[in-house]
């Protein structure tokens, strides 16, 4: 039963919530600057496609739902972009290392079980000097709030399909070898649970074994 909610309903909710015309100028920004070949997990209907900039000319898109797939089909074929699904699963990229200009996540660091895997993945794929757009919620900064959070995490992760409250984005994606040049964090519209969001730019840091190759 929860796996038919997971695969028929959620997407339509998701769609619901997610693709209203209030989110469309934090779309907008959180693609702004990507160019060429992008990887974006959490794909879902495709929400972001419209928002895509004109330098973006192929998508790898990761997203676990066919039903979300189907949602995605009308974007898609309007898309300038190049779309190509390729995966079921952000912790196992079936791509080439270096193989990509840039990496894009909107709401899908909260849910991922191995969030950890799916970071160190995005550095594998992308280029030296690649980049990784985000748009997520989370922790809120009031010990209020937070407790609030921690509170409704369960509820919130059985009906959202482990979604999670009080995953911090910029602390994820710093600790997993990213440079933040770009951080912003308030809430959006109600001071709500769900309302805390970060936006933020990140480079992948040198690993010691690039460093050392001439």
């Amino acid at each position: 039963m929860l796996g038919l909610y997971r695969e028929y309903v959620l997407p339509h909710l998701v769609e619901r919530v997610l693709g209203g015309s209030g989110w469309a100028d934090w779309r907008e920004r959180t693609t702004q600057g990507l160019v060429g070949t992008v990887v974006e997990i959490g794909f879902g209907s495709g929400l972001n496609v419209p928002h895509y900039p004109d330098e973006v000319d192929q998508v790898y898109a990761v997203e676990p739902a066919l039903r979300a797939r189907r949602l995605a089909e009308g974007r898609i074929a309007d898309s300038h972009a190049r779309v190509e699904h390729v995966g079921l699963d952000g912790a196992r990229l079936p791509l080439a290392d270096d193989s990509c200009d840039g990496a894009l996540s909107t709401f899908t660091l909260c849910t991922i079980p191995d969030v950890a895997s799916a970071l160190s993945e995005l550095r594998r794929v992308l280029r030296p000097g690649g980049v990784f757009h985000f748009l997520e919620h989370g922790l809120a900064p009031e010990r209020r709030m937070a407790r609030l959070q921690r509170t409704l995490e369960p509820a919130q992760k059985f009906f959202a399909d482990g979604c999670h409250l009080t995953r911090e984005p910029a602390s994820l994606v710093r600790d997993a070898g990213f440079e933040l040049t770009a951080v912003e964090s308030r809430y959006v519209g109600a001071r709500a649970p769900w309302n805390y969001l970060t936006l933020g730019v990140a480079t992948a840091r040198a690993t010691q074994a690039s460093m050392s190759t001439p």
